[in-house]
């Protein structure tokens, strides 16, 4: 149970005392306001990849699962279930539902089951969930006392942190309406710290119902909610909510926050082509005026500070990488100028690694390790920094503290298919295709929509003559992401070693119009052009791949196609260039030594 406490607490709130928190990042012990880290929507699937792991390892088989009324889970509880079906080889998976489960569960039929009559302690177990008429009924029918005392009891379950005691428009504990907000509050914080967005937008707009206009709590309720419906892709109605509250309150916090929530519904849409960065740095821009103009100097630091880290990823996405790293030096100089020295860690550590990465884009990677170490000291146990660090280290060359820090971000999280992906890419470089093979065998178990694992571990295939496992993951792949130019790029491949010439040059020809810069599909694209006697075809092709990046073979295979033309200067000029780059290549020395003979 301690390998997967992380996973236990986050699903089950209500065990967290029966589990010791032996893996927690700093967030868990800071005040609401300092908590600012939204986890990624992917979060629940490492979630749900542990549970199963938990099941498989800690729990005696047979196993079996009773589910009832699938058809009413959402959207976390369905991608727990398919990973149990897919990942615990000998559960059954019992599912009561009048719609057909996914395909990878065993179903068994089982009568569903209705709420007990009159559970007015169920339907506050739900945060007010729940939609059976009669529970509701059941609730709306007991003494007001006694609603307070079923909500407050529910709160208790979720933690002591969630206690609104203090705050003004929950002092009434004796009305039925601040017994739910304070019950929906505590479940919509539990969620947001857990990634759980889909319940977060949910119980979010139910408290947005019962929350007075432009108090504390309905923007609180505002701003979580539409940070949940952006994470989940809904970025129309996360708008709709800030210009809402942009109508309602006269908040100058409120309306900076509104305006940098908006600024990053276009800055970080993940579809370059939608992203409307004009209008997302007036938004910025705005909320940095109002932020400049707050008169408390300890609110202005912190607030100034994160509007000017999103004005930094506008200049970034605008490709102004010099000036996001004066923008982010701004904001590290004011939270070390005017923030007390022990708040607000997580926003520096944010800094320190956003600093790290315009730092390595501009040749400075000393001073991005630098900050890189500054940002995993605030937070050890915080598992994506271990990763960029050991991206970075990788690139350096420095193989073996790369690989420890990926080991290290795969032990304090819950399963993480890009440690595992990055760790089969350090083990590809070094050569190393079985083991890779393995990283990228696991990357694909715990997230089977994982694009890049398929481009690799085709190439892997490919590599140890597995043609047909390796025309599966290119199958596979290109149904995910039909337009993908390393999968195209492998399919070449594949049909160039089955002698299907036709297939491959479509193939190469699809992958370079969707990646003109893709070096691998030039090289490989060259390799069929030479074999079906276009020699030419073939130094125009390596000529295109080495404009991209220098590399010994190729410049030994473009003076293979050159000698053909009778070129012989300018083969030997590319063997001897292909020699400078690689001098212990015994094949290439040899043709060299070849070449000096015969002239």
């Amino acid at each position: 149970m301690a390998t997967h406490d992380i996973e236990i607490r986050s699903a089950a709130a209500d065990l967290r005392p029966l589990v010791l928190a032996r893996r927690e990042t700093i967030e868990a012990g800071l005040p609401e306001d300092e908590r600012i880290l939204v986890p990624a929507p992917r979060r629940t699937l490492r979630v749900a990849n542990g549970i199963a792991e938990f099941v498989r390892d800690c729990l005696p088989g047979p196993r079996a699962l009773l589910v009832d009324n699938l058809h009413e889970a959402d959207a976390t509880d369905r991608e727990l279930l398919r990973v149990l079906s897919r990942r615990v080889s000998d559960l059954t998976l019992a599912v009561g539902s009048p719609e057909p489960p996914w395909g990878a569960a065993r179903p068994v039929d089982a009568p569903v089951r209705e709420t007990p009559d009159g559970d007015a302690g169920g339907y506050v177990a739900s945060d007010g969930t729940g939609d059976d008429p009669v529970a509701h009924e059941a609730y709306r029918a007991l003494p007001p006392g006694e609603r307070a005392r079923l909500h407050d009891a529910r709160a208790a379950e979720l933690g002591p942190e969630y206690d609104l005691g203090a705050l003004p428009y929950h002092r009434e504990h004796g009305s039925d309406r601040a017994a739910a907000l304070r019950s929906l509050w505590a479940a919509v914080d539990h969620c947001v710290a857990e990634g759980f967005l889909e319940a977060v937008a949910d119980l979010g707009l139910r408290g947005l119902r019962l929350a007075e206009p432009g108090s504390d709590l309905w923007w609180r309720f505002t701003q979580r909610t539409a940070t949940a419906l952006a994470g989940l892709g809904h970025r129309d109605r996360a708008l709709e909510l800030y210009e809402r509250a942009r109508r309602v309150s006269v908040d100058p916090a409120v309306h900076a926050a509104s305006a940098y929530g908006t600024a990053m519904l276009d800055a970080r849409n993940p579809v370059p082509a939608e992203r409307d960065l004009p209008r997302a740095r007036g938004w910025i821009n705005e909320a940095i005026a109002i932020s400049t103009l707050l008169p408390d100097r300890r609110q202005r630091a912190f607030k100034l500070g994160f509007d000017q880290n999103g004005r930094a990823l506008i200049e970034l996405r605008e490709g102004r990488v010099a000036r996001a790293l004066d923008l982010v030096q701004s904001a590290i100089d004011l939270a070390e100028r005017d923030l007390p020295p022990q708040a607000h860690p997580v926003h520096r550590m944010v800094l320190f690694a956003n600093r790290a990465q315009l730092l390595a884009r501009t040749g400075r990677p000393a001073d991005a390790l630098r900050d890189l170490d500054r940002a995993i000291a605030i937070d050890p146990a915080f598992p994506d920094h271990y990763l960029d660090r050991g991206n970075l280290l990788l690139e350096l060359g420095r193989a073996d503290e790369a690989l420890a820090d990926y080991e290290t971000a795969i032990r304090v999280s819950p399963p993480l298919p890009e440690a595992y992906y990055n760790r089969a890419e350090l083990r590809l470089a070094e050569g190393d295709l079985a083991r890779a093979r393995d990283d990228l065998d696991h990357v694909i178990e715990l997230d089977p929509e994982y694009v890049n694992a398929y481009v690799n571990r085709a190439g892997v295939l490919e590599m140890l003559g597995e043609h047909d496992a390796a025309r599966r993951d290119v199958e596979t792949g290109l149904g995910l992401d039909p337009g993908n130019a390393h999968l195209l790029g492998v399919l070449g491949q594949l049909e160039t070693a089955a002698g299907r010439f036709a297939e491959a040059r479509a193939a190469f020809d699809e992958a370079l119009s969707a990646d003109p810069a893709l070096g691998s599909a030039w090289a490989n694209r060259a390799i069929l052009r030479f074999e079906t006697d276009d020699a030419a075809g073939a130094v125009d092709d390596l000529t295109r791949a080495l404009e991209l990046g220098e590399d010994a073979a190729l410049y030994y295979n473009r003076a293979t196609a050159l000698a053909v033309l009778g070129r012989d200067l300018d083969a030997e000029q590319d063997l001897r260039r292909a020699h400078a780059l690689a001098p212990d290549d015994a094949e290439i020395s040899q043709a060299l030594e070849r070449h000096d003979k015969a002239g």
